[in-house]
């Protein structure tokens, strides 16, 4: 909704967008059933070169405006794209063209929003071109069949003018409000000091290097060890490069939830040292929505009904009083203002100076911020934490997977309601049935090509499904899930090369078929392309070639590897060859359980145990629980909500009266990101190297790259394998006084290759 660009070299200037800027003013209403077209009410590329194609000679299309217009001691530059300048007998006219597919009955005249949109764009062109009047339309296409409606208006360039700078004083209070905000920030940065005593050993030169970065507008690929303090040694730097005016906004990206409160935390230590800037944390629909069941309709849910009228006064009132707007917080002015907590974070998160979200949020297509405008972009920085899972989410991310079983309940649901959709599903329907057929008996079919044909059943079936969702009506969860999901399928199949491959697979009565990413960097380095710079960094980037490679590295993006702070003295690292390989697990399972009793009952404190699946950590502490029933000990669940993970960490008291040991699974949500200093935590066993389970997809990733010349099995199972055990030991020493041991279980940690992947610090 809200997009502001404020140049810093010219004081009291703002730049802006025409059509964010008439979205501020005239947005309104409530927020739909959740449903979204993929090109209704939105310039679509095809929609515009349809309508454009009919302009005659001298007719002109994507006219760049701009107009400074002052208000209040501050100057507006409003510039922006106008889809159309048509010549008639009665002079010029702006054209604005939209899509729908809700069908052209419903617009009732043209949309507001569009209207101020367009003149807008007439009171430029007639400024310009010192004319009396214009004429303004709005050229509506419908997405479905193509047919066109157009609503005309004739304006005086005085109607225009006192129109525009209605429009402009409507927006003022907000950007006077940002101005104001940006100077109490600069004022801020260039006064702070580094928030700790001293730099710790490695900081400095990580720190230094991320400004470097930042300034020379490169990525930077940064492998720095656990307690070097890596999130105030990036976030630092950058801070100051807001205030010295080369960045106006950065993105904290991280993959779980603990690490966005330890950037939380870093924002707030450099706060309470006189910073003002002002953070925002993103948490997900579902965790923070307040009705008991997720629907975003105004029929279902307050919060949702009228959204539109109230998220300007509501982001407004945020902006006024808060720096950091945690959910907490968040929450807080989202009750006061009746406004859905999620939207609203998103909407307010255009107008902050550093946003705390997940990946997604930038790198995964279906969900990013789509309102980054360019110009935006470059002029923000993304610093990138535990960057090393970003390979595995950008698989996820780029690769779709679609089903017959939804189809065919769809056929039978609108068999008799809507024939149309009915018969789209079914055509998907009956190609599920042929790929089945052509699976044989083998149950799975791979091809390097994408499914083109059932591209263009999906996108019959979301032309269909689009016209009926948009019309609203009764509860249709089912179409409306299927449709996202061939939505997805369908943006996935416009990505397909070379490092996609597909396959079909059948199991039991239903078929999906998967376009799967393989190589997902170059993906990754378009989604990160046209960002000032990009910070990727995590104590287990090794070896940086491979993540280098994999996170889409250019050859002159910068890299920094800083040593350990931390005595060799303080780390016990221990190797018990035994094998923990699948066929030997049973046999060996009672050997594993005496070597961990070995370990827990040296010494009185908590111990963190990790394996490589619930399955085998069940295997093995059945043996422990009922050798040892003296052992206390806490078991990681399945599926954990927030309560129990906390309870799970609380139980790691420095003061326990009795050992503990904590079970837990490899790259699962305890084995990184967590912070137990001293003695909340005195020893650490890894079982096993960590290797992801044999499968389909893993050895599909190993043939694609040994066909790229690589060492395909390092780059789909040991290197993987062994950043989780690197950061499950990376749990151990978080602090100069920290202390502790570390027992490795798998005679793999003693081969060569193996032994080149640990840290210095662990080789003795």
């Amino acid at each position: 909704m809200i997009l502001l660009s404020a140049d810093n070299q010219e004081a009291n200037t703002v730049r802006i967008s025409v059509r964010p800027l008439v979205e501020y003013v005239f947005s309104s209403g409530s927020i739909d059933s959740g449903f979204r077209t993929a090109g209704a009410m939105h310039e679509g590329t095809r929609i515009h070169q349809q309508v454009q194609r009919t302009y005659r000679e001298g007719d002109q299309k994507e006219v760049f405006l701009k107009a400074e217009i002052v208000h209040d001691g501050i100057m507006y530059r409003i510039e922006g794209r106008c889809d159309g300048l048509i010549q008639t007998d009665e002079g010029w006219m702006v054209d604005e063209i939209k899509s729908t597919s809700a069908g052209l009955d419903t617009l009732e005249g043209g949309r507001t929003v569009h209207w101020a949109q367009a003149q807008v764009y007439a009171y430029i062109v007639a400024k310009e071109q010192k004319l009396g009047r214009i004429g303004v339309q709005l050229t509506y296409v419908d997405t479905s069949t193509g047919e066109e409606r157009r609503f005309k208006r004739v304006c005086t360039s005085a109607e225009l003018e006192q129109f525009v700078h209605g429009v402009v004083e409507a927006y003022a209070p907000y950007a006077a409000l940002r101005l104001s905000n940006a100077v109490k920030r600069d004022e801020s940065i260039r006064s702070l000091p580094f928030p700790f005593a001293s730099y710790r050993e490695g900081q400095r030169k990580l720190a230094g290097a991320v400004y470097g970065a930042v300034k020379e507008k490169r990525k930077l690929f940064a492998k720095a060890p656990t307690g070097i303090g890596k999130t105030m040694s990036t976030l630092f730097p950058t801070v100051k490069a807001i205030g010295e005016g080369l960045v106006q906004q950065m993105f904290y990206l991280t993959a779980k939830t603990i690490t966005r409160t330890a950037a939380e935390q870093a924002l707030g230590l450099m706060e309470s040292r006189g910073l003002r800037l002002q953070a925002l944390t993103i948490t997900a629909k579902d965790k923070v929505c307040f009705q008991e069941e997720t629907l975003c309709s105004k029929e279902a849910c307050p919060y949702a009904d009228g959204y539109y009228d109230r998220i300007n006064g509501a982001v407004l009132d945020i902006l006024a009083n808060e720096t950091l707007m945690t959910r907490q917080v968040l929450e807080q002015y989202a009750r006061k203002h009746m406004v859905c907590p999620f939207e609203f974070s998103l909407d307010t998160a255009y107008a902050v100076d550093a946003v705390i979200c997940d990946y997604n949020y930038i790198f995964d297509p279906r969900v990013s911020l789509k309102r980054l405008i360019e110009e935006q972009k470059k002029r923000t920085v993304l610093l990138v934490d535990e960057a090393h899972n970003l390979v595995d989410r950008g698989r996820e991310m780029f690769s779709a997977a679609i089903g017959k079983a939804d189809f065919l309940q769809l056929k039978r649901d609108y068999k008799t309601a809507n024939k149309a959709v009915a018969g789209a599903a079914d055509a998907v329907n009956k190609y599920f049935i042929e790929l089945k057929k052509a699976c044989g008996d083998a149950r799975q079919q791979l091809t390097k090509e994408a499914p083109e044909e059932l591209v263009v059943l999906l996108e019959r079936f979301v032309s269909e499904a689009e016209r009926l969702l948009a019309a609203g009506g009764e509860d249709r969860q089912l179409l409306l899930d299927t449709y996202f999901a061939a939505q997805n399928f369908i943006r996935t199949a416009k990505l397909y090369d070379s490092r996609y491959i597909t396959y079909a697979e059948v199991q039991r009565s239903d078929v999906t078929i998967k376009m799967f990413c393989l190589d997902p960097s170059y993906l990754l380095s378009q989604a990160d392309k046209g960002f000032r710079s990009a910070v990727f960094f995590s104590a287990t980037l090794s070896p940086l070639s491979y993540y280098r490679d994999m996170l889409g590295a250019d050859a002159d993006d910068y890299s920094i590897s800083v040593a350990s702070p931390f005595r060799r003295e303080q780390l016990d690292v221990r190797i018990k060859p035994v094998s923990t390989r699948y066929r030997d697990r049973e046999r060996t399972r009672e050997e594993l359980a005496d070597s961990l009793y070995g370990l827990v009952s040296e010494r009185r404190g908590n111990y963190m145990i990790f394996f490589p699946s619930y399955q085998y950590l069940q295997s093995v502490y059945e043996v422990f629980a009922d050798k040892y029933p003296g052992v206390r000990t806490i078991v990681q669940g399945s599926g954990m909500g927030e309560e129990e993970r906390e309870r799970f960490l609380d139980a790691f008291d420095a003061d326990n009266p009795e050992t503990l040991a904590g079970f837990a699974v490899l790259g699962g949500i305890f084995s990184e990101g967590i912070d137990l200093q001293g003695d909340r935590l005195i020893g650490v066993a890894v079982v096993g190297v960590g290797l992801p389970q044999l499968g389909l997809e893993r050895n599909l990733i190993k043939e694609y790259f040994n066909g790229e010349g690589k060492n395909g099995y390092d780059y789909a199972y040991v290197l993987p394998g062994m950043n989780k055990v690197l950061q499950a030991g990376g749990r151990l020493i978080r602090s100069e006084q920290d202390e502790g041991v570390l027992l490795l279980l798998d005679d793999r940690f003693l081969q060569p290759h193996y032994r080149e992947l640990m840290p210095e610090e662990w080789k003795d």
